[in-house]
């Protein structure tokens, strides 16, 4: 796994504006619009088979656009039962391996539900079936980093306690962290300079600034209601203080990738970028 030299700015998919909806195209047009990363939605279902991973691969590498890619929804691996677990382990692995023939080098997933379990009981399962997804992965050679989110719902597996716990525990583990989700999740908390910094600093605390040199962000604006995410929103016009959470990524010399997933994905994707060229040191 490629480490980062700077933080890269991209979507969430094909940009919305592409002229011919495919991957390649998207991979170009993304470059064209002065971005530099794409994360490949594979939420419905792993869509790229290996004969096209290695084109977008080369186009990929040709125009310097990093790919990340986001794991099917459809995984819980905290299920009860043991046939959805297999299941959500298959897609996961797949996911990884179709990343890394594509040339990519993150993949974010939701790692499960808590199903009114002890936490504790359920961090153990999901930490168990990691543990195979990685070995596994490893095995084969597939070198990508295996990126557990941090969720917005309450609900939810993986807040952000729990998803750096698993990365100190798992080799080829590292958190994505979803600042949108963290302030639906906590209610509206989690939205401005101090609380980013007890976070950052807590992920170099546990992490190293390996962690922080490798970050796998989505950012967006979000709506919410005690019961944590409702859906994301463009950043103007949402209550995310999105400029100051720039400034604090400055301040610790984040590096890695930021994944816009608001529904005006290039557009805040760029607003992002720029802003954040603007930012002094």
């Amino acid at each position: 796994m490629f480490r980062m030299n700077k933080l890269r700015f991209g979507t969430a998919g094909i940009p919305l504006s592409t002229p011919k909806r495919s991957t390649i195209d998207g991979i170009i047009h993304v470059r064209n619009l002065g971005l530099d990363a794409m994360e490949l939605e594979f939420v419905r279902g792993i869509n790229v088979k290996p004969e096209l991973a290695k084109k977008i691969k080369y186009v990929a590498k040709k125009h310097d656009v990093l790919l990340t890619a986001h794991a099917p929804y459809y995984i819980n691996l905290n299920a009860s039962e043991k046939d959805k677990v297999e299941a959500s382990k298959r897609r996961i692995i797949q996911s990884a391996e179709r990343l890394y023939d594509a040339g990519g080098w993150s993949v974010v997933f939701h790692a499960g539900y808590y199903l009114k379990q002890h936490p504790k009981r359920v961090y153990e399962r999901i930490k168990n079936e990691l543990e195979d997804v990685e070995r596994e992965l490893m095995d084969k050679g597939v070198k990508v980093w295996l990126r557990p989110e941090l969720t917005g719902k309450p609900t939810q597996f993986g807040d952000l306690k729990e998803i750096v716990k698993l990365s100190e525990e798992l080799e080829t583990v590292l958190p994505t962290i979803d600042f949108a989700h963290a302030h639906a999740r906590n209610a509206g908390k989690c939205n401005s300079i101090e609380e980013w910094h007890e976070m950052l600093s807590f992920i170099e605390d546990r992490l190293g600034r390996e962690a922080l040199d490798n970050m796998h962000i989505h950012m967006s604006g979000i709506e919410y209601t005690e019961k944590g995410e409702k859906r994301h929103l463009p950043l103007q016009g949402s209550d995310m203080r999105w400029e100051d959470l720039l400034r604090v990524l400055r301040e610790f010399r984040v590096k890695g990738v930021v994944i816009s997933e608001s529904p005006k994905i290039e557009e805040d994707a760029l607003l992002m970028k720029k802003k954040y060229e603007e930012i002094k040191v």
